[in-house]
């Protein structure tokens, strides 16, 4: 007999309850939808940006330099937030994927160090459009899953060279691209616009140096980058002491303006006028470029089309800049002979060039 049979009639049969089975495979899938949630998302921003530069002409300036497919890749789910100093697989795999991307994230090792925590600013500010002072270099869930999408880079324009290379300056970010593919996307920092003066340093064979020694001098400058269409045409290898700053490896553009390496290069615009980029990157970016390879620098107001080739601010000599020679006296030991006292004094080196020299008078003995 079935059970069932003996209820009223007035009751329907218990239905079987299917709510636990729902949740368990919502929480299966959690990640897998939130992933796509933000791939629609992602992919929505970029269908907006696109429709609303249609009618720029092929030519133009677009805001945005990413596209993203409608194609997902296979996305494997993170579960933390990663940052400065953590370690393991899932930081190897966010090294593995900035470095498919064509960002530098330092050695694939599985270490997030500062190296990953400057490719993670260029990707936020380049890809998700962060503002170039709130980048964090965290790699956070939602993060995970848009470097996870189908991402191409673009260039901004087509140069007349195989290779040639983008400036962001309102994004600070430059990208090196060969036959219309990137092979570096890197942070970078430009001229922060402060009128300066300092006393600098300068090599035999830079620019305000003609002897054959290192010199020291007072220079006052503005620390511009400026737009514009130039092209490479000098370089220099290893550590250079220059009228804007300390460079390594600097292949220059405009004038005294270069790509080079630099310890410091912070999120915002801090040099005199070059574009900073990581050491890391610095020692071999220079074989990434030629001569005559075409830069192109965007501020984000007019093309750089429409400023041509502008040179940057010429520096001058610091008018407020004394120099005094260091003197070095060195007085050699007494010697006796026959009775007599002598005494030598050592020619005088002087640590800088100047014209200006401090006279030296040597002690003298007295015979006994």
């Amino acid at each position: 007999m079935n059970p069932f049979d003996q209820l009223p009639e007035d009751l329907d049969p218990p239905v079987p309850d299917l709510y636990p089975k729902m949740m368990s495979a919502l929480d299966r899938w959690r990640f897998a939808l939130i992933a796509f949630a933000i791939l629609m998302t992602v992919i929505a921003i970029g269908v907006v940006n696109r429709s609303s530069t249609d009618s720029a002409s092929e030519d133009s300036n677009p805001d945005v330099v990413v596209e993203t497919s409608l194609l997902p890749l296979v996305t494997v789910p993170l579960d933390r937030s990663l940052e400065l100093g953590m370690k393991g697989d899932d930081v190897l795999r966010v090294q593995q994927r900035l470095k498919d991307l064509r960002f530098d994230p330092g050695p694939i090792d599985g270490e997030f160090g500062q190296n990953t925590v400057q490719a993670m600013w260029a990707f936020e500010k380049l890809v998700m459009s962060v503002p170039r002072e709130q980048a964090t270099g965290v790699v956070t869930p939602s993060t995970w899953a848009i470097m996870q999408s189908n991402l191409s880079i673009k260039p901004r324009r087509k140069a007349d060279t195989a290779t040639h290379v983008e400036i962001y300056l309102p994004e600070q970010v430059m990208i090196v691209f060969t036959d219309q593919k990137p092979v570096l996307i890197t942070h970078m920092s430009s001229g922060d616009g402060v009128p300066w003066c300092e006393e600098v340093k300068i090599d035999p064979g830079e620019e305000g140096n003609k002897t054959d020694q290192q010199i020291l001098t007072g220079i006052c400058g503005e620390a511009t980058t400026p737009a514009g269409i130039f092209y490479f045409y000098n370089r220099r290898s290893g550590m250079r002491e220059t009228k804007l700053g300390t460079l390594y490896n600097p292949v220059y553009f405009n004038y005294n303006i270069a790509v080079h390496g630099a310890i410091l290069v912070p999120l915002k615009p801090a040099s005199h006028g070059c574009v900073r980029i990581p050491m890391s990157v610095a020692r071999y970016f220079p074989a990434l470029v030629a001569y005559g390879d075409r830069v192109y620098v965007f501020d984000g107001i007019k093309e750089p089309e429409q400023y041509g080739s502008p040179v940057p601010p010429f520096d001058r000599p610091d008018p407020n800049y004394t120099t005094i020679a260091a003197t070095t006296t060195v007085v050699a030991p007494t010697t006796t002979v026959l009775g007599v006292t002598t005494s030598t004094q050592a020619p005088v080196n002087s640590s800088s060039t100047t014209t200006t020299t401090t006279p030296t008078i040597a002690s003298t003995t007295t015979a006994p």
